[in-house]
């Protein structure tokens, strides 16, 4: 028990150290003490603007995040028994992105994180339909990865007859996923929604527990694997939606973070749905001011490549290790 205490301890501690360093650092670096001032409205102009308008709603965002996400694989691996599940192993994140697509599409710039919520929405809906009374994890999972691929060839198609060359560039500069447009607005779509479904997933950790001992075990000592179902797919959904809403398409956070916890604290649902939220958000934030640092430089690296590019390879250890084992 004190080792656990001790372990969670310090990922609270890495994450709000790594919170603090991205208010601090920037293309534009201020004291620490000129820092907290300036977030109290004290202080020189440029800093007050710069860490109110830019760095804590870029912060807040990318730990709201990246909590969804690390908490949604976390709760998608304990529900399959599968360490290569994802959050878009679902189809939301493909959904949020068709509706963020339609509407840049249609030139409605100001209304994508609402078409992107209403296409998660929708996408938990229909693949809640698609299920129906069937409760095996493969059914859920299967119908996820079709309704995903539905939702990417539908992307592709609006894609391929976009108006013009500025729009097209503009729907693929989106989903490679970024902090960059953080603002009041987006903390406003996303916090709520993120800790909605942040709420659901902590629910279903003590019957993903049970469920590791097989679906029928749980059952029979109490778990209702379609009321387990229901909370799964709307945190998933709310988490994944609403970050895909504000920031675009942001992978694998949430297929390595669970992995390497796994590793650190033991396989337990109950444990690594909240202590991956904590690494998600400590992640995603660093990873944002590597994307920042590199980017200041003169070149633009997106945030949703970086994740790939640590998540592929991770990916690809991962899936020969289980074929080998």
């Amino acid at each position: 028990m004190a080792g656990r205490t001790v372990k969670l301890s310090l990922l609270i501690i890495a994450t709000i150290l790594i919170a603090l360093a991205s208010l601090f650092i920037g293309s534009t670096d201020i004291a620490p003490m000129a820092a907290l001032k300036a977030m109290f409205g004290q202080g020189e102009e440029a800093h007050i603007l710069i860490l109110q308008q830019l760095r804590l709603p870029r912060t807040l965002l990318g730990l709201a995040i990246g909590a969804g996400l690390g908490a949604s694989g976390a709760a998608l691996q304990g529900y399959s028994r599968n360490p290569l599940a994802d959050p878009g192993v679902l189809g939301f994140s493909a959904c949020a992105a068709l509706g963020a697509v339609a509407a840049l599409y249609f030139g409605l710039r100001t209304y994508v994180p609402l078409f992107a919520l209403i296409g998660a929405g929708l996408g938990a809906t229909l693949l809640v339909a698609l299920v129906g009374q069937r409760q095996r994890a493969s059914v859920l999972i299967l119908a996820g990865v079709g309704l995903g691929a539905l939702a990417t060839a539908v992307t592709g198609l609006i894609m391929n007859f976009a108006p013009n060359p500025w729009a097209l560039s503009e729907i693929v500069y989106w989903m490679m996923g970024s902090l960059r447009e953080a603002g009041p607005s987006a903390l406003i779509y996303c916090l709520p929604l993120t800790a909605a479904g942040l709420i659901a997933l902590f629910i279903t950790a003590p019957d993903l527990r049970t469920l590791a001992l097989g679906e029928d075990t749980a059952q029979s000592l109490g778990v209702s694997l379609p009321r387990l179902q229901i909370l799964l797919v709307s945190g998933v959904a709310l988490c994944v939606g609403s970050g895909v809403a504000v920031a675009g398409a942001i992978g694998f956070v949430g297929l390595f973070i669970p992995h390497i916890l796994r590793a650190l604290i033991g396989a337990d649902p109950a444990r690594l749905v909240p202590y991956s939220a904590l690494a998600g958000a400590g992640f995603l934030v660093l990873a944002d001011m590597a994307t920042r640092a590199i980017s200041s430089n003169g070149a633009t690296l997106y945030l949703g490549i970086l994740t790939s590019l640590i998540g592929v390879p991770f990916f690809l250890w991962l899936a020969t290790r289980k074929m080998s084992s």
